[in-house]
């Protein structure tokens, strides 16, 4: 069963109270998302991330297509109790601390009592907000209150969970905190929908990717598949080779430099690369370190984006 599939789904947005032109905000976006995957939607903003989001919570209604939920309409109320969602900016009851607030969604899905306490226990402490559990909301921060939205996102054990921009606010400590979690409810069984416009976060978890623009498809896959994983230059810094070494190599280089001792040279590729380090070596360098740079998917999004903007 997929957790996630939309045939043509498509919104547009009435624009103006006169002339009514139209605004489409998704364009007939056919996509599926496997269960038990993390599986990323980027895009700049406007590319319809958070309407297809709506969409698939019945916060909005589309203008044709279709999608279904863990194989059910987006209406099916027994899909619903399966679910989790954290929009892109909550809005939770600033009067209530974090511990009533989980105990109110709790309830909201019909859980115990007892439930209730200790599983609003088990995802303050998951979400490390222990601390802060009995303030009031209106004494959080951002961060404060990503990390609740998180948790009432995760209260009823969730098969799917959607999340709308889940490291905003959050800072570095946070965000690797959140991606850990992210990792830990994939390997639960879980599966993971989200919205971001923070790539290395994407690419640091996400199973596949699918990347929206204007409201279009513009690719869907496994990094590995659409991004150039070949080797666009490597870098070596070494230390003890002569200036008449230094020239030789230059000629095959795409930069170097020096720095005192230390020589930093770019090769385009492996080739020159394999070519040069057994001379440098020959001539007694001392090798400090080695890097390789891959497209990454910053590289592809930018060169993605502005095909669309030049067309």
């Amino acid at each position: 069963m997929l957790a996630v599939k939309t045939t043509g789904l498509t919104k547009d947005y009435e624009l103006g109270h006169i002339l009514r032109s139209k605004h489409r905000a998704l364009d007939h976006l056919d996509l599926e998302v496997e269960e038990g995957e993390i599986f990323g939607l980027i895009g700049p903003n406007g590319a319809g991330k958070t309407t297809t989001l709506k969409l698939l919570m019945g916060l909005v209604f589309p203008t044709q297509g279709t999608a279904r939920i863990l194989g059910e309409p987006v209406d099916s109320h027994s899909m619903r109790k399966q679910i989790g969602y954290l929009p892109e900016l909550p809005y939770f009851y600033d009067y209530l601390t974090g511990r009533e607030l989980l105990d109110y969604f709790g309830q909201l899905f019909g859980l115990s009592r007892s439930e209730r306490r200790s599983r609003s226990e088990e995802l303050l402490e998951q979400v490390r907000i222990t601390e802060f559990a009995d303030l009031p909301l209106q004494k959080y921060s951002k961060g404060m209150i990503q990390r609740l939205g998180i948790a009432q996102a995760l209260i009823n054990q969730p098969r799917l969970v959607f999340l709308d921009e889940p490291m905003s606010g959050l800072d570095p400590v946070g965000r690797r905190e959140m991606t850990t979690l992210l990792r830990e409810l994939k390997g639960s069984g879980v599966s993971v929908f989200f919205c971001t416009h923070i790539l290395p976060d994407v690419e640091a978890i996400c199973d596949r990717v699918a990347i929206l623009n204007k409201g279009k498809l513009v690719n869907v896959g496994q990094l590995q598949q659409i991004l150039d994983l070949s080797i666009r230059s490597v870098e070596i810094v070494v230390e003890g080779i002569s200036r008449d070494l230094e020239e030789r190599v230059a000629q095959h280089a795409l930069r170097i430099t020096r720095r005192a001792e230390r020589v930093t040279v770019i090769f385009s590729g492996t080739a020159d690369f394999n070519s040069y380090l057994p001379l440098l070596l020959s001539q007694g360098a001392k090798v400090h370190s080695v890097t390789s740079e891959k497209e990454t998917l910053e590289d592809y999004f930018v060169r993605e984006i502005n095909k669309e903007i030049t067309r």
